[in-house]
């Protein structure tokens, strides 16, 4: 069941607040780091429910007229076609699809940076479709002499050699379409360039995860550990935040405190004067946990999300696009808040219609897969599959059923039409399996709704289905996959694929 535990209005006010208080520390010029999704923040929403994962737009709707963006895209992450989990598109189309969005909300990206820039034929591809549409891209390599050298680092020849971001307004937010996109090396040729220029300018870091003062195992910060185990983030007590502020405790990530001697030292040769902050979490002016309005729904979806994030990275396993250690320590996570796959509730039901599938000998060509769905009152619906469609499919037909009333043995999609499309993909198309995936039969459902009232009172149900839980028996082919991610279904699967044919077109 989908709880609320979240208050975006509350917390907008608390966070605009907090980063105007921040820019007046400098000569109102101030680079604020985005860390995370500066939209489409859907870990974020999974985690804290009622969370709008396109919460920090609407706060950067607030200072439009005194911000501008900058988006960094590290070639490295186009070169090998990265892809947003969420999503599912590559990083250089989600670079584009962000552009387009932020846009529609009315917001400015000034610049795109591609940083560590190679000579791809995808990076030079990636920046000249930018270009072509007037976008302005500049290039940054790979910072001469870091990380040890510093006085090579604040030089002409580090910093001074990746070309200066002309700005025009007071708070300039740097941000990527994920973690690792160059975001504070940009900052930081920015502070450089403006300091030569007789600017006294500042820095911030806007990370929502992991909660600074949250303990260090409260199952939201775990929930971050799980989310990042591909690049290895871990969780720790700040040193620097303890000795700072007489030994209290605050919760950062590796990466921030092990780097933060070396930012200290680098912002201080940079601007010859102390770093205003003693601790990289002094640096941050995220004020999330003050929208937080019932600690035990965070908790528990945080507990959820982590056992989500054990079938993701899995099942990313099995596709060859992570690796081992990724897998191996979501279970460590999961064992240390002793949770384990089936406290997921919608598995024990999605593996039970599975095994049911093959006990009864049902099923489709010798698959016999299956999915579950927990609608929003409690109820989970299952599907298996068949000669007519894929468990996803006939998952979503029987959820939308339940929502309207309609009885089970009532068709939706009528006989003739079913029929119809088989034999196409069966003998024209020469479709090995010729059921129905979840996108074919959205497809067919809405041709049946002109024809079919019932139809079209369970196809304005499929809205309803937004965010609900789901898990499939199977990896889901590319069709279920595309028509899963339209409906906004928080779907897992197991790591098996539902055949052992190597090359699937749907």
């Amino acid at each position: 069941m989908i709880l609320k535990g979240f208050d975006n209005t509350r917390y907008l006010h608390e966070q605009t607040r907090e980063i105007f208080a921040r820019m007046g520390q400098f000569d109102n010029k101030l680079y604020l780091e985005f860390g995370g999704k500066i939209m489409h923040d859907y870990h974020a929403a999974r985690v804290l429910p009622g969370y709008d994962p396109d919460v920090k737009v609407t706060l950067l709707q607030q200072l439009r007229d005194q911000a501008e963006i900058i988006l960094c895209a590290y070639a490295g992450d186009i070169e090998r076609r990265k892809l947003h989990g969420d999503l599912g598109i590559t990083y250089d189309a989600y670079s584009q699809k962000l552009i387009d969005d932020l846009r529609d909300h009315g917001l400015w990206v000034s610049t795109v940076v591609i940083t560590r820039n190679t000579d791809h034929p995808l990076v030079r591809s990636f920046a000249a479709r930018l270009e072509s549409r007037g976008i302005r891209v500049v290039r940054h390599g790979a910072t001469r002499g870091y990380p040890g050298d510093i006085d090579v680092i604040v030089s002409d020849e580090g910093y001074g050699a990746n070309p200066y971001i002309e700005t025009t307004r007071p708070i300039v937010v740097v941000t990527g379409p994920g973690p690792a996109s160059g975001k504070l090396a940009t900052c930081l040729c920015q502070l450089y360039h403006e300091s030569r220029r007789g600017v006294r300018a500042g820095y911030a870091k806007f990370e929502t995860f992991p909660v600074w003062h949250l303990p260090l195992k409260h199952p939201v910060n775990i929930a971050y550990e799980a989310a990042t185990a591909d690049v290895r983030d871990v969780n720790m007590i700040d040193p620097h935040y303890v000795e700072a502020h007489n030994g209290k405790i605050a919760v950062n990530y590796n990466r921030d405190v092990e780097a933060f001697p070396l930012l200290r030292a680098i912002w201080e040769k940079i601007s010859r004067a102390p770093c205003p902050y003693p601790s990289p979490t002094d640096m941050g002016v995220n004020r999330v946990w003050a929208g937080v309005m019932d600690e035990d729904a965070i908790c528990a979806a945080a507990r959820q999300e982590i056992i989500r994030r054990h079938f993701l990275y899995a099942t990313a396993h099995v596709r060859g696009s992570s690796e081992e250690p990724a897998v191996e320590r979501v279970v460590t996570l999961m064992k240390s808040l002793g949770l384990s796959p089936s406290d997921r509730r919608v598995v024990q039901f999605a593996r039970k219609a599975a095994e049911d599938c093959l006990r009864e000998g049902k099923g489709y060509r010798g698959i016999h897969s299956a999915a579950a769905i927990e609608l929003r009152d409690g109820r989970v619906v299952t599907g298996k599959n068949s000669p007519y469609m894929h468990a996803s499919a006939s998952a979503v037909m029987n959820a939308i059923k339940a929502l309207a009333g309609i009885p089970d043995e009532l068709h939706l999609l009528l006989p003739h039409v079913m029929d119809k499309i088989v034999q196409m993909k069966a003998d024209i198309l020469q479709n090995k399996y010729a059921s129905l995936n979840l996108d074919e039969m959205l497809v067919a459902l809405a041709s049946c709704s002109t024809m079919n009232t019932v139809a079209e009172a369970a196809m304005k149900k499929l809205r309803e289905l937004r965010k609900c839980e789901m898990h499939l028996s199977h990896i889901p082919s590319t069709g279920d996959e595309a028509g899963l991610r339209r409906l906004v279904l928080r779907y897992t699967c197991e790591p098996v694929y539902a055949s052992n044919d190597l090359y699937v077109t749907e």
